[in-house]
């Protein structure tokens, strides 16, 4: 794939959803962050009706502290690997406090050491909250890349270096979403709806499901 047809791929995305963004509920960067913790391995729609009950009764580090790790579950059992995050939830907390006057840092390297935080969430936050040009490749992000040849790779990490490297500056900052957003409602795992993509004639997968 070519650089104008990568350009052209996301002057379409961009056309068709202008301001995208996370489908995640939150009103501060604490609630995204914690969030995106819960959304590992989860979909959006389930962490949402979580931390909708969660965040009136508790949306700051000291609050979530407060509930305590048994707390805390209580309002997330509902969703995967609910004990491991909320203890992990919990250290994040005490750590925020301790060492950041309870607000969300804007460095990757002291977001990847609260626990719970790996490369993906910080780059989710950096990107979202920050707003800067990172590229938190998940399942979606991996799948559109390499499907389209946009940016393909072995690895997760070998995909978010060649996106960052071939998406053209101007969009880089709203890729991210665009990419999660086709990968979940377009460009789906099992039968991509390829007859109604925007892309489907710059795309350069050979199996495509045009019925």
């Amino acid at each position: 794939m070519n650089k104008q047809i990568r350009q052209t791929i996301f002057e379409r995305f961009k056309a068709h959803t202008p301001n995208p963004t996370t489908e995640l509920q939150y009103e501060n960067p604490f609630e995204l962050l914690i969030a995106v913790i819960l959304s590992a391995q989860a979909t959006d729609k389930g962490v949402n009706k979580a931390t909708a009950k969660l965040y009136p009764v508790a949306n700051t580090p000291e609050a979530i502290v407060a509930l305590g790790e048994e707390g805390l579950k209580h309002y997330i059992k509902t969703i995967g690997l609910f004990n491991s995050k909320a203890a992990n939830i919990i250290k994040t907390c005490e750590l925020l406090i301790r060492d950041h006057q309870s607000k969300v840092p804007q460095e990757r390297a002291a977001l990847e050491l609260l626990p719970g935080v790996g490369r993906k969430t910080a780059n989710v936050i950096l990107n979202t909250v920050f707003r800067l040009p990172t590229m938190a490749v998940d399942t979606h992000i991996y799948r559109v890349a390499n499907r389209t040849k946009i940016a393909p790779g072995k690895n997760v990490l070998e995909v978010e270096k060649r996106l960052l490297r071939h998406i053209p500056k101007e969009f880089l900052l709203d890729a991210h979403h665009w990419l999660i957003l086709h990968g979940r409602y377009t460009c789906t795992a099992r039968s991509p709806r390829c007859g109604s993509c925007i892309i489907e004639d710059l795309c350069e997968f050979r199996d495509k499901n045009l019925d």
